[in-house]
């Protein structure tokens, strides 16, 4: 068994959760999904409720979730480590104020993500 120490475990886990998301990403935006999920039914509704509509959703709520927990982590570690530092002196504010503006920037781009995966899940004309 190949021992790893908890650093390469952690660049691992995240190498791996990058492919995953890359394949749902993938399969979900160019309608692959549909071809091997049709529905036999003949009905004019039947392509709004496919599981590319389905994979659409979940993937734009899961990139709000991990991106505001990433932001929410960020935050908590860099604000403490900034916190500490001002303490000391305070010439190192704006390097505190940049990393943490950062971080609050992972949950703004999981949701414009977001956005942009929620107008591609198809809807139903209105009459």
């Amino acid at each position: 068994m190949l021992k790893l120490s908890g650093k390469y475990k952690f660049f691992l886990l995240i190498g791996v959760f990058q492919i995953v998301l890359f394949f749902i990403v993938f399969f979900s935006v160019n309608g692959i999904l549909t071809v091997f999920g049709q529905e036999s039914s003949d009905t004019t509704l039947s392509y709004y409720n496919s599981p590319t509509a389905q994979i659409l959703a979940i993937s734009a709520m899961l990139s709000v979730v991990f991106s505001v927990f990433a932001a929410a982590f960020t935050i908590k570690t860099v604000g403490t480590a900034a916190i500490s530092v001002l303490t000391e002196r305070e010439a190192g504010f704006f390097k505190a104020f940049l990393v943490t503006a950062l971080g609050e920037a992972l949950a703004v781009y999981g949701l414009i993500l977001a956005l942009l995966l929620w107008t591609k899940i198809p809807y139903p004309p209105t009459a």
